[in-house]
């Protein structure tokens, strides 16, 4: 991936692997927006970075402290055409990936991705967004917004305020992954292995296989993972097999098939079907 940083901006060269509206609407992050001009936007922790297109590039303008933060945010120095050319291989994947051309997977804040799908099961992602940037709220306030609030900070919630943010029967899982999150250290869960992860995150309240699959993608880097929600289930039938299968037996027919990429595939998946829902 060609970029280059010039004073407080990333000026990324190659349009061809890096599109914001792809990257930040297929489901990855909610912390995000358009300004008045079309620019998008994105939040991370307590961080801000605003993305301007440019005739033949994009700029990432940030805080010139947070530069590093966002190279690796945005994964911008991992060749994603060596990739695309990997998976393009299955026929079938192959027009999705053209489609979804600019998608990238974001090296997102662990723990705000853990209480962002815990969220987000059951829900749309207009309301996930509402309720995160409620939650935010009591983040640290960093001017023309706020950051994500830590473990430590949300632990020390009554139930009640969980209650007033609109999440439905989610706000005890909030509260109760919270409580148990502020006796963990995250630096050393992310060196186990990803099944050892797996089982970890299925103790947090309210997650489940889908929510551990996204979290471990998302939050933990884990690429191999293919998390299957309903769209994937009707990419499955739509386009791969009439055969009926279970959510793991269609998560582990597409890890199977995609190996190490699986976590992209899926994004190229995900992001076509919701595009033409038809």
């Amino acid at each position: 991936m060609i970029y280059t940083i010039e004073d407080k901006k990333i000026k990324v060269l190659d349009k061809t692997q890096f599109n914001p509206k792809q990257i930040l609407e297929c489901g990855q992050v909610f912390r995000y927006g358009i300004d008045e001009k079309g620019n998008y936007y994105v939040y991370s922790k307590n961080k801000k970075a605003t993305i301007v297109e440019c005739a033949n590039y994009y700029e990432i303008i940030t805080n010139e402290n947070d530069i590093p933060y966002f190279i690796n945010y945005f994964d911008l120095d991992t060749d994603y055409n060596i990739i695309k050319e990997k998976l393009k291989r299955n026929p079938i994947l192959s027009p999705m990936v053209d489609y979804g051309y600019g998608i990238r997977i974001l090296n997102a804040d662990t723990e705000e991705i853990i209480y962002s799908f815990i969220i987000s099961q059951n829900n749309n992602i207009k309301r996930i967004q509402k309720i995160v940037n409620k939650i935010c709220e009591i983040g640290e306030n960093c001017g023309d917004y706020y950051g994500f609030p830590s473990s430590d900070v949300l632990a020390k919630q009554p139930l009640k305020y969980f209650e007033t943010l609109g999440a439905g029967y989610r706000d005890k899982f909030l509260k109760n992954s919270a409580d148990f999150l502020i006796t963990q250290n995250l630096d050393e869960i992310k060196k186990l292995s990803t099944n050892e992860i797996y089982d970890y995150l299925l103790k947090l309240s309210g997650v489940g296989p889908k929510v551990a699959s996204c979290i471990l993608l998302f939050g933990f880097g884990r690429r191999e993972k293919f998390p299957v929600d309903t769209w994937i289930e009707q990419v499955y039938y739509n386009h791969f097999s009439s055969e009926k299968r279970t959510r793991p037996a269609i998560q582990a027919y597409f890890e199977n098939e995609f190996k190490e990429n699986s976590g992209l595939a899926q994004q190229y998946l995900f992001y076509y079907e919701r595009s033409n829902p038809k």
